[in-house]
């Protein structure tokens, strides 16, 4: 499904771009053995100098650890039990930033190796530390090559981000001026299911809304945790950033360097003209959130409509303890999130001034350090 502006939106994407980060899938870096496909690495490494030699900050975030242990191990099955996932993540690791150190050096460039965890971006201080980390990395002309830390994240213990397309969007996210390359087993997003032959490849997303996620068609895989879903989901926290994001075939040796020269490969998402920047930016994908608090209906329209601040007179209840500073989400009475933000007042106080109005609150407290509990400035809001 072509669209007459792909070509033009393209090229321009590419050219407005400072930095490129680029997700690959397990599905994309094993055969069909599970071991690790080291000439897709040498396609791959030769894309990424190419990026880096047009002098874009360029950054592959490779999900593979698993798929490797795995194929090092002589398994044929991802392991069910925590330890023994974290051990065949360990040992597949070093097999696979080694994979990747020997495809850079043959063009002149080495492997930096970055491990996260979502608690290195949780705070805001370890969310600066990571960027200027990685910047650093590209000004001596290394390519970061970035992997959740498998090893020691447990999603029992929510430390992890769930999968690698959302890392990737995480990470584009510490940028600015960035485009999101998400490279997957199949060409884009289709209008039906992939391999159909009625289905047509869709060229560009404007705009994703319930519609385009009704697209995607997701299969189950034993050595892979995502899908066309997660990478939908991924593209909009992108886009949200004020990214462009391209979904394209990872198994064309030359994908990188089509996109960089502005071919019709893959699904180009178009960013949201709206897009989030700095604090709100972290707020809305890696901050911890430490509490709820429930909202009534009026309070709903105001922050969606009317872009206002969260008052204290529509909030219902208030779960959990924090302290003030602390990024809580705020949920309708049905349970669905409106939005996000950092709160002005602790939740022991939350409770006493939930339902007031603000002229009230230095009553009951005895001080009123803001008018607002959520600012509009340090908020996000869903759609």
């Amino acid at each position: 499904m072509s669209d007459p502006d792909s070509l033009q939106l393209r090229r321009e994407a590419i050219d407005s771009v400072a930095s490129v980060v680029v997700k690959v899938g397990t599905r994309v870096l094993t055969d069909s053995g599970g071991k690790l496909d080291r000439r897709r690495i040498e396609c791959l490494a030769d894309g990424l100098c190419r990026i880096a030699d047009s002098g874009r900050q360029t950054i592959m975030v490779s999900s593979g650890a698993v798929g490797a242990g795995m194929g090092k191990l002589g398994l044929n099955e991802r392991p069910s039990d925590v330890g023994q996932l974290q051990a065949v993540a360990a040992i597949g690791q070093t097999d696979l930033i080694q994979a990747y150190e020997v495809a850079l050096a043959k063009q002149g460039r080495h492997a930096a190796q970055v491990l996260l965890t979502r608690n290195d971006v949780r705070r805001r201080d370890g969310y600066l530390h990571v960027r200027n980390a990685l910047s650093r990395i590209a000004e001596i002309g290394a390519i970061a090559v970035i992997n959740e830390n498998d090893s020691v994240a447990v999603a029992e213990l929510m430390t992890t981000f769930g999968d690698n397309d959302r890392l990737a969007a995480q990470v584009a996210g510490l940028m600015d001026d960035c485009l999101l390359v998400i490279l997957s087993d199949v060409d884009g997003l289709y209008d039906g299911p992939p391999g159909a032959p009625d289905s047509i490849k869709v060229s560009l997303i404007r705009s994703l809304d319930r519609n385009v996620f009704a697209l995607a068609k997701d299969r189950s895989n034993s050595l892979s945790k995502g899908g066309m879903g997660s990478k939908l989901s991924a593209a909009a926290l992108a886009t949200s950033y004020g990214h462009s994001v391209i979904i394209g075939p990872g198994r064309d040796d030359a994908v990188l360097e089509k996109i960089l020269q502005g071919d019709d490969i893959g699904t180009l998402f178009l960013p949201n003209k709206r897009s989030l920047r700095g604090r709100r930016r972290w707020i809305s994908a890696s901050a911890e959130v430490e509490g709820e608090l429930l909202i009534d209906e009026g309070a709903v329209h105001a922050l969606r409509h009317d872009g206002g601040s969260l008052l204290a007179i529509g909030i219902h209840e208030v779960l959990g303890q924090f302290d003030a500073g602390a990024v809580v989400a705020i949920k309708s009475i049905n349970g669905e999130e409106v939005a996000r933000g950092l709160c002005n007042y602790p939740s022991r106080e939350l409770d006493r001034i939930k339902g007031k109005i603000s002229d009230m609150i230095t009553g009951i407290l005895g001080h009123r350090p803001y008018e607002s509990v959520v600012h509009r400035d340090n908020m996000t809001v869903n759609p």
